[in-house]
C-alpha cells in the first residue's frame, strides 16, 4: 500500500460520460493501490444520478474512500497532491497551478486525454508538455501496446468471471422476466434516428426480444416511435417488442446488465468500455461531431476490434454499425447481424482476454507515474 496523494479534476461536459470515467478511476486507485484520492468535480447532480449517495449540498463529501469537493469558483484553496489528473483537457484553478509552481518537487502533472484508437495516439502518448512552466504529460487510453490501455477494476472482472446465466435471468426478472429464446439487448444511445426503424423491426422479428432502455435521450424518441409516453418504470409490449425503461443505472449495476443481455447498444466512452469488458456483442454508437470527425475515430477502432474477428461476422458487425451511426440500411444490415451473433459473442470474449493483456488503465497509470518519481510503488 502507498501513501501517496492523487487529484483528480473533471468538468462534467457529456451527460454522463465524463465523470463516469473519473470516478471509476478515483475508486480503483483508492482501493487497488490504497492512494489517498480527491475528485474534483463541477456537476454533482450529474454525479449523482451514478452515485446515489452523493449529496448535492455538500461542498466536501467522502464516497467510496475517496473526497469528493464540488468544484466551484472561486476554487477550493488546496495543497496540490503528489500525482494531479487534468481530466480531458479541463484547465485546473489558476490558483492550484500557483501553488504547484511554488512548491516544486516530484509531483506528476497528467492530461488524461480522452479515448481513441487512431494510429497518431501512438507518438503522443506519454509525453512532456511545457504548461505554466511546469511539465505535464499527455496519457492517452487506447486499444494498443504503446497506449494507456482502457479502465477495468480488478473487483469488476472477477464478479464478471463469477457471473452464471442464472445470475443474469435473476437480474433482468427486476424489469422483465427473460422469455425462453428470447433475444435479450440493452439499449442506451444518444438521439438516433433509426431508433423507429430499428423498434419497428423488432416489432416484426420472428422470436421475442426484450429491450432494456436506461433512462437518457432516447427515451422521447422511443415515445414517439411507438406512440407511447415512456416513463421510468414502465413496460410496454408490441409484437414480439418487449421494451422497459429502466432508472439511470449505478456503475455496477450498469455493468450487471450489459453482463445479462445477449446484445448491448452502449455510446461514448464509459459505456463503451464497460461493454467491451463484458466479453458480449456490441453495438457502439459514437458521439457525433459537426465536422464528421466521429466516423474517423469509429472507423479506427473497428480497425483495430475487427482485426482478429472471422471475416464474414467482421463485415456484419461492420455494416451494422455504420447503418446506426450513419442512417445507414438498418433493416437489411439488422438481418445480417442476427446469425452472426454467435460468431460475435465468441470474438468479444477474445477481445476482453486482449484487454487484459495490455493491463487495465489505471495499473499502467500507476506504471507511469512511479517511473517519474520516487516513491517507490513495487507491482
Amino acid at each position: 500500500m502507498s501513501n501517496s496523494r492523487w487529484d483528480i479534476f473533471c468538468r462534467v461536459v457529456d451527460n454522463y460520460g465524463d465523470i463516469g470515467v473519473c470516478w471509476r478511476l478515483a475508486r480503483q486507485l483508492h482501493a487497488e493501490y490504497g492512494f489517498t484520492v480527491r475528485l474534483m468535480v463541477d456537476d454533482l447532480a450529474s454525479f449523482q444520478r451514478i452515485q446515489s449517495d452523493i449529496a448535492l449540498d455538500q461542498c466536501q463529501q467522502q464516497c467510496s474512500g475517496v473526497e469528493v469537493l464540488h468544484w466551484r469558483e472561486p476554487a477550493i484553496e488546496l495543497e496540490p497532491s503528489d500525482v494531479v489528473i487534468e481530466a480531458f483537457a479541463c484547465d485546473l484553478p489558476a490558483s492550484y497551478i500557483a501553488v504547484m509552481k511554488a512548491t516544486p518537487g516530484d509531483r506528476v502533472w497528467l492530461n488524461l486525454e480522452y479515448l481513441s484508437g487512431e494510429d497518431w495516439v501512438l507518438g503522443c502518448h506519454g509525453l512532456p508538455s511545457p504548461a505554466q512552466g511546469l511539465p505535464k504529460f499527455f496519457f492517452f487510453p487506447g486499444f494498443v501496446d504503446g497506449t494507456g490501455g482502457v479502465l477495468g477494476e480488478l473487483v469488476q472482472r472477477v464478479a464478471r468471471a463469477a457471473w452464471l446465466v442464472a445470475d443474469a435471468g435473476a437480474y433482468l426478472a427486476q424489469w422483465q422476466r427473460p422469455q425462453v429464446d428470447s433475444l435479450k439487448i440493452s439499449l442506451f444511445a444518444y438521439a438516433n434516428s433509426g431508433l423507429a426503424e430499428l423498434l419497428q423491426l423488432w416489432q416484426n422479428s420472428s422470436t421475442p426480444v426484450q429491450v432494456f432502455m436506461p433512462e437518457g435521450l432516447l427515451l422521447p424518441l422511443a415515445s414517439a416511435a411507438l406512440g407511447q409516453d415512456l416513463c421510468v418504470g414502465q413496460t410496454i409490449a408490441l409484437g414480439s417488442l418487449t421494451l422497459t425503461v429502466l432508472p439511470m443505472q449505478s456503475q455496477d449495476d450498469y455493468d450487471r446488465l450489459l453482463w445479462s443481455c445477449d446484445l448491448n447498444f452502449v455510446r461514448g466512452e464509459d459505456s463503451f468500455v464497460r461493454a467491451q469488458w463484458a466479453g458480449l456483442p456490441m453495438v457502439w454508437h459514437i458521439y457525433p461531431q459537426d465536422d464528421d470527425a466521429h466516423r474517423v475515430k469509429l472507423a479506427a477502432f473497428l480497425t483495430h476490434y475487427l482485426a482478429t474477428c472471422p471475416r464474414e461476422a467482421a463485415l456484419v458487425l461492420n455494416e451494422f454499425w455504420l447503418a446506426w451511426n450513419h442512417a445507414g440500411d438498418l433493416q437489411a444490415a439488422w438481418h445480417k447481424l442476427l446469425p452472426a451473433l454467435p460468431s460475435l459473442r465468441e470474438h468479444a470474449q477474445g477481445w476482453a482476454e486482449q484487454l487484459l493483456r495490455r493491463g487495465d488503465l489505471a495499473t499502467n497509470l500507476v506504471k507511469f507515474v512511479n517511473s517519474k518519481v520516487k516513491y517507490g510503488v513495487k507491482f
